[in-house]
């Protein structure tokens, strides 16, 4: 019900726009300049912890004692 008294309310204003002169304005400079500064702000910070990333990978165990003798019995095709 407070929604509805709130657009009665907003419906006279929308009257007098001339929709052919309506622009964002200078509130929407400022908001799409925050949103811009923010994802450069966003994107450098992504940028600084990246580089602290390490993707050297110790070698699995596993894989290099059993790896050869499973890709050896994979490869082995059988033939009937």
């Amino acid at each position: 019900m407070y929604a509805t008294q709130a657009l009665t309310h907003l419906v006279p204003l929308a009257g007098e726009l001339d929709k052919n002169k309506v622009t964002p304005g200078v509130l929407g400079f400022i908001v799409f300049a925050a949103l811009a500064a923010g994802v450069w702000l966003l994107m450098k910070s992504m940028n600084r912890h990246m580089g602290k990333v390490d993707f050297e990978e110790a070698p699995d165990p596993e894989a290099a004692s059993g790896g050869a003798v499973a890709a050896g019995a994979g490869s082995s095709t059988e033939r009937k």
